[in-house]
């Protein structure tokens, strides 16, 4: 998954976003099954997704008008 621009994210609606971060959601426990049966040797991988996953969840937040 290559890197979400908050540009991009801004444009989808909030189910969309919703959606996207549960995908991201999976995506990282795949990832992270995958580092610990030794299947993937790029670790820092998994910090990408979070924080494409801090960015969806940030987005959303703004949405709805949160503090």
């Amino acid at each position: 998954m290559h890197k979400s621009k908050s540009t991009e994210l801004r444009a989808l609606s909030d189910q969309d976003l919703n959606a996207k971060a549960k995908e991201i959601n999976e995506d990282i426990f795949k990832t992270r099954m995958q580092i610990a049966t030794g299947g993937v040797t790029n670790k820092h991988e998994i910090l990408n997704k979070r924080r494409n996953l801090a960015r969806v969840k940030t987005i959303l937040n703004e949405k709805r008008g949160g503090k």
